[in-house]
């Protein structure tokens, strides 16, 4: 389950890294540095998708460690491979479903004058300066849906850990009196 779970997330890694790189290497290699739209839409899009499941997917991670460490026995039946499907792709829908509605909301923006980013990727932030309208509202929306994510999956991460490293303490106290 493991290596499993590894595997995938390495071709997460890979696809993340493989979103901005192309366009940093042709603007890397051209005179004209643009980006059209519907590109710059997309890039939003896997940033976002590909970034969200990663986040997600390291809370599977430190799940599929606390019940290797505190089941060791177990921990073949507890994470079988159905499980570890089911896992991934839950860790793939929800960076879906993040993605979708960060980009929901960028949509209908309208976006007039000069539309020039001064970077070779396209981030929410970026975008939203150039629209034609008030953003106050979005940005905060965009920001509540980023910022808690990262903080919820923190905090589920952090309990992990901790519970591991209490788990953990009784050995190492049990190791020094032998």
């Amino acid at each position: 389950p493991m290596y499993f779970l590894l595997g995938n997330l390495a071709v997460l890694d890979l696809c993340f890294s493989s979103v901005t790189a192309p366009k940093l290497l042709t603007d890397f290699f051209s005179e004209k540095k643009v980006i059209s739209y519907q590109g710059c839409m997309a890039q939003i899009f896997f940033f976002h998708f590909l970034g969200g499941a990663m986040v997600f997917f390291l809370l599977v991670m430190a799940y599929d460690r606390l019940v290797a460490i505190s089941r060791p026995l177990h921990y073949v039946t507890i994470m079988n491979t159905q499980l570890c499907v089911r896992l991934v792709v839950t860790v793939w829908m929800v960076g879906l479903v993040h993605s979708i509605s960060q980009l929901a909301l960028m949509l209908p923006l309208p976006f007039c004058g000069p539309n020039i980013l001064d970077n070779f990727y396209c981030d929410v932030p970026q975008v939203l300066r150039l629209a034609c309208t008030d953003t106050a509202i979005l940005e905060f929306l965009m920001i509540c849906n980023s910022g808690l994510l990262d903080v919820i999956l923190f905090f589920l991460l952090l309990t992990s850990y901790v519970v591991i490293l209490v788990m953990l303490r009784p050995h190492s106290e049990q190791a020094r009196k032998k």
